[in-house]
């Protein structure tokens, strides 16, 4: 098993040093302006998969691929069932 602390395979004092490195190389004026630019990235390449989903999901809809009362009724009892398992779950835990 990974420890949580090698998922990242990085620690702390090794973010610093990026940090401190960042800094000198662009210099504490630019990095407000490099952030806002890697911000407004995410929120295009965000925008676009949520457009794609849109578009994934209307046309699967015309097509009658999703039959959204099926899957509500789908989800509705594996919500009943989820929430079943962690009763019994919780009353074992509190056993222990």
């Amino acid at each position: 098993m990974f420890n949580q602390s090698t998922l990242l395979f990085i620690g702390g004092t090794e973010i610093i040093f990026i940090l401190f490195i960042v800094v000198m190389v662009f210099g504490a004026d630019k990095i407000p302006e490099i952030a806002r630019g890697l911000g407004k990235g995410m929120r295009t390449l965000k925008d676009a998969t949520n457009d794609i989903k849109h578009e994934v999901t209307k046309s699967a809809k015309e097509n009658g691929i999703i039959d959204t009362e099926v899957t509500r009724d789908i989800k509705e009892e594996l919500n009943k069932v989820r929430d079943e398992v962690e009763d019994f779950t919780g009353s074992v835990k509190r056993k222990l």
